[in-house]
């Protein structure tokens, strides 16, 4: 029985990752400080004595002897990195080197989760790995975006100079249940804006671009990338991309909701196009997904309804 850590095991991705480690027979350390994530997330994991959950922030140094280590913990939605941007950066940073210690004392494999974001607004489309992205050090978004960049740096420094076993992916937006109602990003929002008969808010014209993938989908990257012999970057997300604007009607469908659309000017920085290359990841682990939007967001809305009812 592996024992693994998902730091960020009460967020969104990492509740589910939790659930399915734990059902594939691993002894599962659920870390979190309960910024964004919620003890709700995973209080049907909590009777199984083979779940742990620790309740720690991970600027701080801790010892858990463990196998593997999967670094989620960040806040990942705007609203919630840019609250304190300065923790956010430490978050990234400090917590990082504190899981590659880790990682280093008990020789375990280390798999960090990045972000689409490091590409920044970029100038290639769709983005690949060897991209090196356009990313503004300087604005409200820089906290998490340079965040996860130096991250990044870091893990491959670790691994080229103390041989560690680490891999790195770059997660694109993803959905599902779990999501936090207030977490600002656009699924969230729009869900609940119709779900409440508000109307449905867009930044801009609505013709900048993402690419939505479903949580189950990304969860199986996770492991594949765990297992495999690749240390990343990797990107994992769904490259059917879609407008907001156009995803904003879709809620709308589902929702069966009378919302109507307004519009807001766009924040700085926000990336127009968002769509990742998948290539690497279809080659190297055999990983593509496979639940589409409209199952996918028929699971989300549920979710939302139980939050809203």
């Amino acid at each position: 029985m592996k024992r693994i850590l998902i730091t960020g095991g009460a967020g969104f991705i990492g509740s589910h990752l939790c659930k399915r480690l734990l059902n594939e027979g691993n002894y599962v350390i659920c870390l979190d400080n309960f910024f964004t994530g919620r003890k709700r997330n995973i209080e049907t994991l909590l009777p199984n004595p083979n779940f742990e959950l620790v309740e720690h922030d991970i600027i701080e140094p801790i010892d858990i002897r463990v196998d593997e280590i999967y670094n989620l913990a960040c806040p990942a939605s705007p609203p919630h990195y840019q609250y304190d941007p300065i923790k956010t950066m430490k978050t990234s940073v400090i917590g990082i080197i504190n899981m590659l210690e880790l990682a280093e004392k008990y020789n375990a494999k280390i798999l960090q989760a990045s972000t689409s974001e490091v590409y920044g607004d970029p100038l290639v489309h769709p983005q690949v790995e060897t991209y090196w992205g356009n990313v503004n050090p300087i604005g409200i978004r820089s906290c998490y975006d340079e965040g996860k960049r130096c991250a990044e740096t870091l893990i491959t420094d670790y691994r080229r100079q103390k041989n560690i076993d680490t891999k790195i992916v770059r997660i694109f937006n993803t959905y599902g249940p779990n999501m936090a109602p207030d977490d600002g990003r656009v699924v969230s929002n729009f869900i609940l804006q119709a779900l409440n008969g508000m109307d449905i808010t867009i930044y801009g014209e609505g013709e900048q671009t993402r690419s939505f993938c479903y949580v189950d989908d990304l969860v199986d990257g996770l492991i594949k990338m765990m297992n495999s012999n690749l240390s990343g970057p990797v990107n994992l997300g769904n490259p059917s991309e879609r407008t907001i604007k156009d995803f904003a009607k879709l809620i709308l469908e589902f929702t069966k909701s009378d919302s109507k659309i307004s519009y807001k000017p766009l924040p700085s920085d926000d990336p127009s196009k968002r769509r990742p290359d998948i290539t690497l990841a279809k080659t190297g682990l055999d990983w593509e997904p496979k639940i589409d939007i409209f199952e996918g967001l028929k699971n989300t809305v549920e979710y939302f309804k139980t939050l809203v009812d």
